[in-house]
């Protein structure tokens, strides 16, 4: 009998890893795999208790007009990824349900439309940072939008339905280095 609760904690154990190291390797899976797209943002700097500081990352790329009429219609959507001549994520087309084409998507969540065209909240939309950094961060980022000559981005990886933010950019300078550079010139 002891040997036999011995191996059911055994199982035990093992299924509670199992879970978080499956994704741990599905989010890898798709840094490494995946194609990267780049989203330019609009952030805010809020805190999560539990979570830490982050970055809310507002997208550009928050509407697509469709052929048909959304405007009573909340909830999941699937928005297909192209490229811009720029190199920056667009949407090709926008579905209440999964199309079959070969292109990368994410699901989103439609939270408002008007008429045909349908707007919409892209899921990777926080970037948790050291906490010291994360309001030279936002403040950045901020100055970042306000100058036209500059360029703030979200790299995003996206494979088979999984979608990682790997890194916030501003002029193709990775965040953190961007705020030590920020830090350093006060």
């Amino acid at each position: 009998m002891r040997k036999l609760i011995l191996i059911l904690l055994f199982l035990l154990f093992a299924v509670q890893l199992s879970v978080p190291a499956r994704m741990i390797f599905q989010q890898e899976d798709t840094i490494q795999e995946g194609t990267a797209y780049k989203f330019k943002t609009r952030p805010i700097d809020p805190t999560d208790p539990f979570r830490g500081k982050y970055i809310t990352l507002n997208y550009e790329l928050n509407s697509f007009e469709t052929t048909e009429d959304w405007e009573e219609y909340r909830g999941p959507v699937f928005v297909y990824l192209g490229m811009d001549e720029a190199g920056f994520a667009k949407a090709t087309a926008v579905s209440k349900t999964q199309l079959d084409i070969d292109q990368d998507f994410v699901e989103a969540e439609s939270n408002y439309n008007y008429g045909k065209t349908v707007h919409f909240r892209l899921p990777f939309n926080r970037f948790y940072m050291n906490e010291h950094k994360a309001y030279d961060a936002e403040v950045s980022v901020r100055e970042t939008q306000l100058d036209t000559t500059k360029i703030c981005y979200g790299l995003v990886y996206v494979k088979d339905r999984t979608a990682v933010l790997d890194n916030v950019f501003i002029d193709d300078i990775p965040i953190q280095q961007f705020v030590d550079q920020f830090q350093n010139k006060e």
